[in-house]
């Protein structure tokens, strides 16, 4: 999976798909929960790296457009070593490109707050203008958590996912510091920018429940030892945030009491699936095609 993440990687050499184009694909049969933990890790950077890549030839400044491009290139990376490493734990035919590209919208594990558009709450199929503060609030609130769990990922008791940790931590730094720095410039430039800011903070903030709130699979990670207690985060993350915000002049909103989203459960908005059938459509309009 390159840079515009539609196409197939030329390293599927077969000349058909692992799993059935329509859908119904192989990590439904996983059995391995390290192969789940390591999907929902995966599934996190594809969809937010897709989103982020909405920006390529669209950023507001050319320097912003090939950050923004970079980043998206990172979270594409950290996605590919992810799904080869789920794929030779799956077995069969599993590959990288049927994880991502043969899987329907519910076997998704990803945080609701990445499949979002970049706009303030309109349905999936709404037109209008994207908004830059929306993306830099989500990749600060998604930033500032995983430094945390990619630094913790690294003292796993699976080597690989250590390993994989090792080298995300050192691009989530990057990430973090890239989106805290414009939190600043705009939540305490002018008028304007912070209103935007804090809209897309108001509207963001809630999502952020989801990443306390425990899933079977990360629980049975988590026992193995393998996997980080998210929720253990939570106070530092907490810290985190709120010396940004308070740099930036921004309000921390309080969270209303309700419903939590549950894209890691594989319960999505429906945003996601249009997403997928932009990243999706060319492999499955050519299965097993190589470039």
């Amino acid at each position: 999976m390159d840079a515009a993440i539609a196409a197939p990687s030329a390293a599927q050499d077969r000349s058909k798909p692992a799993s059935a184009p329509s859908g119904g694909s192989a990590p439904h049969a996983v059995g391995s929960v390290g192969a789940n933990y390591l999907l929902h890790l995966a599934d996190n950077a594809l969809v937010l790296g897709q989103r982020n890549a909405e920006w390529c030839g669209h950023g507001p400044i050319l320097e912003e457009d090939i950050a923004m491009a970079n980043i998206s290139l990172d979270l594409v990376g950290q996605a590919r070593l992810l799904y080869q490493e789920a794929a030779r734990r799956i077995g069969g035919e599993a590959t990288e490109d049927t994880l991502a590209y043969f899987r329907d919208a519910p076997e998704f594990r990803n945080y609701t707050l990445l499949e979002l558009p970049h706009r303030v709450g309109l349905v999936g199929y709404a037109q209008s203008d994207i908004d830059y503060s929306v993306t830099l609030v989500r990749n600060f609130l998604y930033g500032s958590l995983m430094v945390m769990v990619w630094d913790a990922l690294q003292r796993s008791s699976d080597e690989a996912l250590a390993a994989i940790a090792a080298k995300s931590l050192k691009e989530a730094k990057y990430h973090l510091r890239h989106a805290s720095d414009w939190m600043v410039r705009l939540g305490d430039g002018s008028e304007e920018s912070h209103a935007r800011m804090q809209a897309a903070l108001d509207h963001l903030m809630p999502y952020t429940q989801e990443f306390w709130a425990t899933s079977e699979l990360e629980s049975q990670a988590v026992a193995t030892g393998a996997a980080v207690d998210v929720p253990s985060l939570r106070t530092a993350w907490d810290a985190l945030v709120n010396e940004v915000l308070a740099e930036a002049t921004l309000k921390r909103p309080a969270l209303p009491a309700g419903y939590i989203t549950q894209g890691k459960s594989g319960i999505h908005s429906e945003h996601l699936s249009y997403l997928l059938g932009e990243m999706q459509g060319l492999a499955r309009a050519h299965p097993g095609a190589q470039w």
